[in-house]
C-alpha cells in the first residue's frame, strides 16, 4: 500500500529545488505559463529536459497544440513572478507584468530569468495525476544571477 498523499508532500518539502515559470504560446490559447518545480534534465545528446504538469493546468492545453514550451529559471529576485504564475490568477494577468520575447519555437523566454531552454515536444506520458513532457532543447539563454529556490514551503536563496 502506497503512502498517504500528506506523507509524500511532507516528504518532498524536504527536497530543494530550483524554481521554473513553464511558458507556450499557440493559435488558440495564446501565451500561457505556470510555476513548475518539477524539472529535470534527461539526456545531453540529444539535448532533452522534463517538466511534469497537473493534468488539470491549462498550460498543458496550450503545450498540447503548440508543440513547445520554455523553461524559464527565476532568478533569486523574481520570487513574485513564481508567485504571479502560480495560479489565481488569469493567463492574461500572469504576463502583464512580465517582460518576454518569443523564442525560437515561438514560446515566450523570460527576459529576467537567469536561464531558459526552448523546447519541442518530443514525447509526453501520463503518470498518475500529471503529464511528464519531454522536450528536445533548440536554444538556450543565460543570464547572471542566482536561482531563486523552494525549500520546506518556502523560497529560499544561496547565502
Amino acid at each position: 500500500m502506497p503512502v498517504s498523499v500528506d506523507d509524500f508532500k511532507k516528504a518532498l518539502q524536504l527536497w530543494a529545488s530550483g524554481v521554473t515559470v513553464v511558458t507556450t504560446q499557440s493559435k488558440k490559447f495564446g501565451v500561457q505559463g505556470m510555476t513548475v518545480t518539477a524539472f529535470s534534465s534527461v539526456s545531453v545528446s540529444p539535448p532533452q529536459v522534463l517538466v511534469c504538469i497537473n493534468d488539470s493546468a491549462d498550460t498543458g492545453a496550450g503545450i498540447e497544440e503548440s508543440r513547445c514550451f520554455a523553461v524559464n529559471v527565476l532568478s533569486s529576485e523574481q520570487q513574485d513572478v513564481s508567485n504571479q504564475f502560480a495560479g489565481g490568477s488569469s493567463q492574461q494577468q500572469r504576463f502583464e507584468n512580465t517582460t518576454w520575447e518569443p523564442g525560437i519555437t515561438g514560446a515566450p523566454i523570460l527576459t529576467d530569468s537567469i536561464m531558459s531552454l526552448d523546447c519541442k515536444v518530443v514525447e509526453k506520458v501520463r503518470a498518475g495525476t500529471h503529464w511528464i513532457i519531454i522536450g528536445e532543447v533548440q536554444d538556450t539563454i543565460r543570464r547572471p544571477g542566482d536561482p531563486l529556490l523552494y525549500y520546506c514551503g518556502n523560497y529560499r536563496q544561496l547565502s
